[in-house]
C-alpha cells in the first residue's frame, strides 16, 4: 500500500470513528490524542491484521454472504477500544455499528471520488461455434486439408 492510499484510508476511518462516536453513546474518546491513536491503530489493524483474519475466516465468510467481514471489522473496533486508553467502545453491538460507519463512510467517499489509477474490470465474452467455419469458397482458393480453421468457445476475462 503506497503512502497516499494509507493517508485516504486514514482519514476515511477518521471521519468514520467521527461519526460512530457522534451517533452512539457507547463509543467515545477522552482526548483528540487518544482519538487519533485509536484511529491510527485501527488503519493499522485493517493493513495488517484484517487480511489475515479474513483469511482464516473464509468459509464463514462466505457461508455468512460477506457478513463476517462486518463482524471482523466490530472485533477490531473493540480490540482498539481495549488496547487504547482514553478510548472507549463499551459493547460489541457498539462496536458493530461503528463498524458499519466506517465501512459506510468509505463505501460513499469511493462512490462520490472514485479511486483513481484503478482501471475498472471488464469481461469480454466471445461465443462462437465449434467446428469448421463456414467458408466462402472459390474453385481457386481452397484452404489445404491440414490448415483447419476452429473457433471453440472461448471466454475471454
Amino acid at each position: 500500500m503506497t503512502p497516499p492510499q494509507f493517508i485516504k484510508r486514514w482519514l476515511l476511518i477518521t471521519v468514520g470513528v467521527l461519526i460512530a462516536s457522534e451517533t452512539s453513546a457507547g463509543i467515545h474518546y477522552d482526548s483528540g490524542s487518544a482519538f487519533a491513536v485509536a484511529v491510527l491503530l485501527l488503519s493499522l489493524c485493517n493493513v495488517f491484521l484484517r487480511p489475515v483474519l479474513m483469511l482464516f475466516s473464509l468459509p464463514f465468510i462466505i457461508m455468512t454472504m460477506g457478513l463476517g467481514i462486518w463482524i471482523i471489522n466490530a472485533l477490531l473496533f473493540l480490540l482498539v477500544g481495549a488496547l487504547v486508553g482514553g478510548f472507549y467502545v463499551d459493547s460489541f453491538w457498539h462496536a458493530l455499528w461503528g463498524a458499519f460507519l466506517v465501512s459506510f463512510t468509505g463505501l460513499i467517499a469511493n462512490m462520490l471520488f472514485g479511486t483513481p489509477g484503478q482501471k475498472r474490470a471488464s469481461i469480454n465474452i466471445r461465443v462462437g461455434r465449434g467446428g469448421r467455419r463456414p467458408q466462402q469458397q472459390s474453385q481457386s482458393t481452397r484452404p489445404a486439408p491440414h490448415k483447419e480453421i476452429r473457433d471453440d468457445d472461448v471466454i475471454d476475462v
